[in-house]
């Protein structure tokens, strides 16, 4: 898993029907601490209601489809979680 802030969403009429009906957000990779930007933003599936400005974690990869009721979605990222605090 790895930690993000959500920045935005990202609109789309048109898109495969598996993905009808999900929310799409703009993450920001933060650093383990979550106070630094690290890398490249990315598109997710949101599966927590998640919102702008909220600090987030998110798995990639096939695990990306686990959280949705469907037998396979095509996905790269999807947000499984809030993060409330950070303690190191």
């Amino acid at each position: 898993m790895r930690i993000a802030k959500v920045i935005g969403r990202v609109w789309a009429t048109r898109k495969l029907p598996d993905l009808e009906g999900l929310k799409l957000l703009i993450l920001q990779p933060m650093e383990v601490t979550g106070s630094r930007p690290q890398g490249d933003f990315l598109v997710a599936a949101d599966s927590q209601q998640a919102g702008a400005g909220e600090l987030v974690y998110y798995v990639t990869s096939k695990e990306a489809s686990f959280p949705f009721d469907r037998k396979f979605t095509a996905l790269d990222a999807a947000v499984v979680g809030h993060i409330d605090r950070i303690d190191l």
